[in-house]
């Protein structure tokens, strides 16, 4: 999945133009244009709001199905718990996606886990 597309798709399914998100975010349409077109990675808040201007949670931006995405929860493993089957199921899939996503979407999952783990920490 590359955002860039997902965020085409999302605007393009509520009939919005890209003068429509750029009046709603404040960015201009020549970076949303390169954004749908795969030429630059926008930051988190960045796709925050053109989540909020295409009236979608945040989430869904991530997701490529049409019901709900259910969190990936991990337990927070200590030094002296053992890793369970299922934790190791859990991070193997994760591996299993992020190799197949291109360059662009890696960077910009690493960027959203730390974001998520300073989150968690707070």
């Amino acid at each position: 999945m590359e955002i860039g597309r997902k965020l085409r798709a999302l605007r393009e399914e509520k009939e919005m133009s890209q003068g429509d998100i750029e009046r709603a975010t404040g960015l201009l349409r020549c970076y949303i244009s390169r954004v749908e077109h795969g030429h630059t990675v926008p930051a988190i808040e960045t796709l925050e709001k053109m989540a909020k201007a295409l009236d979608v949670p945040f989430w869904q931006l991530f997701h490529d199905g049409n019901t709900k995405a259910v969190p990936l929860r991990l337990r927070n493993v200590g030094k002296a718990q053992k890793r369970s089957a299922k934790g190791d199921a859990h991070i193997s899939e994760v591996r299993k996606r992020f190799v197949k996503m291109n360059p662009r979407d890696q960077k910009l999952f690493l960027i959203l886990a730390m974001k998520f783990a300073k989150e968690a920490e707070e």
